[in-house]
């Protein structure tokens, strides 16, 4: 097999090299706690979107720090009780997918959300008011304020408090809820399944945020993760502060939330991305405790895996 960053053997048991905050489960127990005693104020407004078996609703409600936040809801309409829901994340800089998108899940009888991350290429709100520069890629909104400011925080609550809406509709089973993605919506998918351990499913695709070290000692601190090197270029250039912002972004670092984690969790990798290295999301796959398994495609880096739009179809077709 082609080998980018570790060959297969050694990537399985990779543990990452980026620190974990000494208080990583207390900061994530009182974002939780913060998020649980919000009003999420759901409102659901009726999509006029013509599709004949299912109803489809524009999904608005309030997150962490005031910020109002959207997805696109689908609900069969001509299933009988319970059904099961996939909550679905995009790629960086993107936005929900078109309606038409929410269709292949709807049609097994599911009710799929697929929610906008803040201020990227949806509808949902950035409401600002950090410390520090806002320039380049997300993860770096807020590394000079204070720890509970990041930004990530915030999004990986975003997808949690979605789960929690979708969950307590009268019309959902929430013991057959999964989440999906890739790229940011991989990271997404994942962050979800760790904050809500009831999700039952998870089926990410090269996931974004994670092992950052690793990234930046690979020198692919660039496109996805060009916030690092211009961070260092422009805030620290004789990294005189380098361990000090590592461990600042080892509480979004997702491998030390995977610990979390119950849902059955199947991740998609090719072994030649440059943009997420493969090494980085084994970082998150080995620390994963709950049920789990790895498709590999070799000569893929990061896009389009050939087959994997069917095999997670297939994965969550038996919530």
């Amino acid at each position: 097999m082609p080998v980018l960053d570790m060959p297969v053997e050694k990537l399985l048991q990779y543990q990452g090299i980026s620190p974990c905050p000494a208080d990583i489960d207390e900061y994530w127990d009182e974002a939780l706690a913060e998020m649980n005693s919000l009003d999420p104020k759901a409102e659901f407004i009726k999509n006029g979107f013509p599709s004949k078996y299912t109803d489809m609703y524009d999904l608005y409600y309030m997150g962490t720090k005031n910020a109002r936040i959207h997805a696109k809801v689908a609900v069969p309409n001509n299933v009988d009780g319970k059904m099961p829901a996939v909550l679905m994340f995009h790629g960086l800089s993107g936005s929900a997918c078109e309606w038409q998108g929410l269709l292949n899940f709807a049609a097994q009888g599911y009710v799929v959300a697929f929610m906008d991350v803040r201020g990227q290429g949806g509808y949902s709100e950035d409401v600002g008011g950090v410390a520090g520069t806002t320039f380049s890629n997300p993860f770096i909104r807020g590394i000079d304020g204070d720890k509970h400011d990041l930004l990530m925080r915030d999004v990986y609550l975003d997808t949690a408090l979605l789960a929690k809406i979708i969950m307590n509709m009268d019309c959902v089973d929430e013991k057959r809820v999964a989440t999906t993605g890739g790229s940011q919506g991989g990271c997404l998918c994942i962050a979800c399944a760790c904050l809500v351990p009831e999700i039952a499913k998870c089926a990410a695709s090269y996931p974004y945020l994670s092992d950052f070290k690793r990234v930046y000692e690979m020198d692919l601190n660039k496109d996805a993760y060009e916030g690092l090197k211009y961070y260092f270029r422009h805030y620290d250039p004789n990294h005189e502060r380098e361990d000090e912002i590592f461990e600042r972004l080892g509480y979004i670092d997702l491998q030390n939330i995977a610990k979390r984690m119950r849902a059955e969790f199947r991740m998609y990798t090719g072994l030649v991305d440059t943009i997420c290295p493969p090494s980085t999301q084994f970082a998150i796959y080995n620390k994963v405790t709950s049920k789990k398994d790895v498709v590999l495609y070799p000569e893929f880096g990061h896009e389009w895996l050939q087959g994997s739009n069917d095999k997670i179809f297939e994965f969550l077709s038996d919530l």
